[in-house]
């Protein structure tokens, strides 16, 4: 069989199979199994299979079929100026967070050698995302789940980063005051478990779900936040875009100076504040 002939069979099971992105995981898929270059497909698309290429790219096309996430079968992502592996461990980090990161850097502009908290790191995309562009500062990042902060330890070293890993409920024993504290808590409601895509099953449901809202958890984390946090600030946060807005009034109920920010599809998912008592930014 030619890559062109697999590619082809290979996106129409993915799409039998529900596969919404099929022709781009079939791609990344075969790319994956020969080990080629992306131009690989353009100059050579009739170059011929071998019987134990086949077989390999057979396995993983199951796997993928089977709803097992893409990027746990091609087990390393670039994400944000980082590698990062991923597998059952975390959440795989979604391209959307990375609009989360670009709205940390932005933040973080103006300050020399920032203290930052990325709470619930999970794979360790923010806080590996923050200290590669910005080598200055000192990264904290927590979480919850022991095997979550084993996977980020091992990403930290596969990027040769320095951060600081802590296992703990959100804020619970971190000492602060910190320039920024950024997380992408969980924030499904709880509902959602129903209707929720087969590939979320390869996910914790610790890192998914955040109570019958979704709000539970950054709740907990905003209150915390006030005092981690030093004068003037930020709080930053990913969030259902069904939640999003109606948490940044939430917050300037209670005192914080919180707006709203969109991610490149237009879905206003991101909250950013500055604790109570500051001044808005």
């Amino acid at each position: 069989m030619q890559r062109r002939e697999w590619l082809r069979a290979a996106a129409a099971r993915l799409r039998e199979s529900g596969v919404p992105s099929a022709e781009v995981d079939a791609r990344a898929l075969l790319l994956h199994a020969l080990r080629l270059p992306a131009t690989a497909l353009l100059t050579a698309p009739d170059a011929p299979l071998s019987g134990p290429d086949e077989v390999r790219l057979d396995e993983l096309l199951a796997q993928r079929a089977a709803r097992v996430p893409l990027q746990h079968l091609l087990g390393e992502v670039e994400w944000g100026g980082v590698l990062l592996r991923c597998d059952a461990r975390a959440l795989v980090p979604r391209p959307e967070t990375e609009w989360l990161l670009h709205l940390t850097l932005g933040a973080l502009r103006s300050v020399t050698a920032p203290r930052v908290l990325d709470v619930g790191t999970g794979t360790g995309a923010l806080a590996l995302g923050v200290k590669a562009a910005r080598p200055d500062a000192a990264v904290t990042a927590t979480d919850l789940s022991a095997e979550a902060l084993s996977l980020a330890g091992e990403n930290a070293a596969l990027n040769a980063l320095d951060i600081t890993l802590l296992q703990a409920d959100l804020l619970t024993g971190v000492s602060g005051p910190f320039d920024l504290v950024v997380s992408n808590p969980p924030y499904l409601p709880e509902a959602d478990r129903v209707t929720a895509p087969p590939e979320l099953t390869h996910d914790p449901a610790l890192a998914l779900y955040g109570g019958p809202d979704g709000l539970s958890l950054a709740r907990r984390l905003a209150a915390q936040a006030a005092d981690a946090l030093g004068p003037g600030s930020p709080l930053l946060l990913e969030l259902d875009p069904r939640n999003a807005p109606g948490f940044a009034a939430e917050l300037r109920a209670a005192g914080w100076a919180a707006r709203t920010a969109a991610d490149l599809a237009g879905r206003e998912r991101f909250v950013l504040a500055e604790r109570p008592g500051a001044s808005a930014g």
